[in-house]
């Protein structure tokens, strides 16, 4: 066991060394190699997702709320109107970002335990033509659930709205091809699937869109078409940008593509969520959700009632013993988190199955 624990949250995680050696060398913000570096980034993030010659790159400091609150506020004008598609957590956020705006937003829900439907998408839109722009929460790490993203843009599409898609927990390993599937921004940060550190949020958006946004956010640090604009004009961020976080993601983003690019990294995730479930259900724990719609991201138990389980304890001997979990964050049932991201294969997983098994007895 390393003097760092095993982080199996959703972010922070798990670093590659290289990663985190990459963080030692001090870099000025308007020197040409940081430049350079950023300039990289940006096309490598693009690249993740086909979206190179249709979007462009806009990174942004501060974690991924950061970069949500400043897409919608960038993007949705003073008379627009969301629609959220919400089945947790993350998906109320964006309402109470939107409406703490000033932008009127409206939540159309499902359960937590319940992916969000493409038909009741498309109804929504057709009864309500004041709605302006509809947002998603690809993968929802209040549970790990996954929602059908295909489908869901396409429904938009064809009503002729703009979709703004959080793929915080799903970008750089699930499928997302901005060439296929029409997503006018999406939204995500360094420390997830790409395995950087935290620190970094990023919008991939619509060049047209971004370009008829001038002047409509209302805040100045926040503002994604002026932010754009800079790196344009002269490579540079406006604002102090964390360089150290630049530098650890551009070499998570080589990694990434060393690996053998998403593909790769989804197959070692599903490795890691098949191990984990399996030997979580050998030792007694229920999976929260239809392995249906279980995401390889972050899995959701449910607490034992019998014999009863409690979670700080719990948290607290696998902390001693080097793994660090998450709470749940659920409103209908006692829960807890274990991410299966960062740079971890199964057998981090079994050495934590055996340390769940120590702790718990079995």
């Amino acid at each position: 066991m390393t003097d760092s624990p095993i982080l199996l949250t959703p972010g922070p995680l798990t670093t590659h060394p290289a990663t985190r050696q990459a963080m030692l060398r001090d870099w000025g913000s308007r020197d040409a190699g940081f430049i350079a570096l950023t300039a990289e980034m940006r096309a490598r993030l693009l690249q993740v997702a086909q979206g190179a010659g249709s979007h462009v790159a806009v990174p942004l400091q501060g974690s991924g709320t950061f970069v949500v609150e400043a897409t919608l506020a960038t993007l949705l004008p003073p008379e627009g109107k969301l629609l959220v598609l919400v089945n947790g957590a993350y998906g109320e956020r964006m309402v109470s970002i939107a409406r703490r705006m000033g932008r009127r937003a409206e939540a159309l829900r499902w359960r937590e335990d319940e992916p969000v439907t493409p038909g009741l998408v498309a109804s929504a839109l057709q009864a309500d033509p004041g709605i302006t722009h509809v947002a998603l929460v690809h993968c929802e790490t209040t549970t790990g659930i996954l929602n059908p993203l295909p489908e869901i843009a396409a429904a938009v599409a064809a009503a002729g709205r703009p979709f703004l898609l959080d793929a915080m927990s799903s970008f750089g390993a699930l499928p997302i091809d901005l060439r296929t599937t029409p997503v006018t921004a999406l939204m995500a940060s360094s420390n997830k699937c790409l395995e950087g550190v935290p620190g970094l949020g990023f919008a991939l958006i619509e060049t047209a869109a971004l370009a008829a946004a001038e002047g409509r956010s209302p805040s100045t640090s926040l503002d994604l078409h002026a932010q754009w604009r800079g790196f344009e004009k002269d490579g540079q961020w406006r604002f102090t940008p964390p360089v150290q976080v630049v530098a650890a993601l551009v070499e998570a983003l080589r990694r990434l593509e060393a690996e053998g690019g998403p593909p790769a990294r989804l197959a070692r995730y599903r490795r890691n969520l098949e191990t984990l479930t399996t030997g979580m259900a050998r030792l007694g724990f229920e999976l929260y959700l239809d392995p249906a719609v279980q995401a390889p991201v972050i899995a959701t138990f449910r607490l034992p009632q019998a014999p009863a389980l409690a979670f700080r304890p719990f948290y607290d001997a696998l902390a001693e013993r080097g793994f660090l979990i998450y709470p749940g964050k659920l409103t209908e049932a006692e829960t807890f988190r274990i991410g299966c991201i960062g740079a971890l294969d199964e057998t981090d997983f079994r050495r934590l199955l055996a340390a769940i098994e120590d702790v718990i007895g079995a």
